[in-house]
């Protein structure tokens, strides 16, 4: 092949190399766009209290769908269980990668407050959901809903299927946990205000753990033969104390209340075990955190901010450094039906 023909077999595929070198270099930013080159995507670490909770599975499910929409780039790890050494540790090995953005369910405040403070120190964001750290160790807190709204919520169910009177027992995820001990202040104020014939007898933990919560509750029953409700706080001692009074053949006589996903007890409330299920929307929490964590790298989330554009959620307001998703809905034999996660 000689002059005019070989520059005619060679253009095309120097055209082609360009076009190939101009590709490279290059990520897909938000609803598909490219970035400039040498434009990394922002990185968000996103942290459960514990992986195998369904309750933070689903927060994940709606954390993906907000990525997906952003184009950012998503780091998920945690403890197998609620362990807050654990972490830490996983902090601090995200503060020596450098993401942008460290967003944490804090199983214990004070604990990861000082690792926290040190990301801060470093540059990196911090946003916490589900349960707080420290005011001064975030930027901001994705609030799924207010404590008093929480705590007032589940005083006034557990009143209501007990008639105002007799004794009750919580069961929680552990001791600790911040957000919970926030949830029973509340309970027993409502208690205290509105239902002084209703008494607490027993606070037990089930380490997020379904099969030790059942056996939490089926000690309960066993103690406590005028027991008449038990309330279950964290996502996977609702079913567990169901299936507790179930066995024991006390369902409709032991009233079964608590902060749950619809999914997990659905089989429980057609049963008539469970009684109410009270919870918000966990994959809008997963999602609006991501919402939140992106805002702030971009810097168009700042504090005195009063609202957050939140994607598909619309404009949510912002209260004080808290971020409100919205108030805890009930879900009972009538409505469950009507929810997926």
């Amino acid at each position: 092949m000689h002059g005019f023909a070989m520059k005619k077999f060679l253009l095309p595929l120097m055209l082609a190399g360009l076009g190939f070198l101009a590709g490279c270099g290059k990520s897909s930013g938000p609803n598909g766009d490219s970035l400039p080159a040498g434009v990394k995507k922002i990185s968000i670490a996103l942290m459960p209290k514990s992986k195998g909770n369904a309750y933070f599975i689903s927060c994940k499910a709606g954390a993906d769908r907000a990525v997906q929409e952003l184009g950012v780039e998503l780091l998920f790890d945690g403890p197998t269980d609620p362990d807050p050494a654990r972490q830490n540790e996983i902090v601090e090995n995200w503060i020596t990668m450098g993401v942008d953005v460290i967003a944490v369910a804090c199983e214990n405040r004070e604990g990861i407050s000082t690792a926290l403070r040190r990301a801060r120190n470093k540059g990196i964001k911090v946003v916490t959901y589900d349960a707080d750290a420290r005011p001064d160790a975030r930027d901001f807190f994705v609030n799924q809903a207010t404590p008093e709204g929480i705590g007032f919520t589940l005083m006034d169910e557990a009143a209501r299927l007990c008639g105002g009177e007799g004794e009750f027992a919580i069961i929680t995820a552990s001791l600790t946990a911040a957000n919970m001990i926030e949830w029973q202040k509340y309970i027993e104020a409502r208690r205290a205000e509105k239902y002084p014939h209703m008494r607490m007898i027993a606070l037990r933990p089930c380490d997020d753990l379904k099969d030790k919560a059942q056996s939490e509750a089926t000690a309960l029953l066993s103690a406590n033969p005028d027991l008449k409700c038990i309330m279950a706080i964290c996502s996977p001692a609702v079913p567990g104390a169901a299936e507790a009074v179930k066995q024991a053949g006390k369902a409709g006589k032991v009233q079964v209340l608590g902060l749950g996903l619809p999914s997990e007890n659905r089989r429980y409330v057609h049963e008539g075990v469970t009684a109410s299920v009270i919870l918000w929307n966990t994959e809008n929490l997963g999602y609006l955190t991501i919402y939140a964590a992106h805002a702030l790298a971009r810097g168009t989330l700042k504090p005195g901010d009063a609202s957050l554009q939140a994607g598909t959620l619309g404009t949510l307001p912002i209260v004080g450094d808290n971020i409100l998703l919205g108030k805890p809905v009930v879900f009972t034999r009538d409505n469950i039906d009507q929810f997926d996660f």
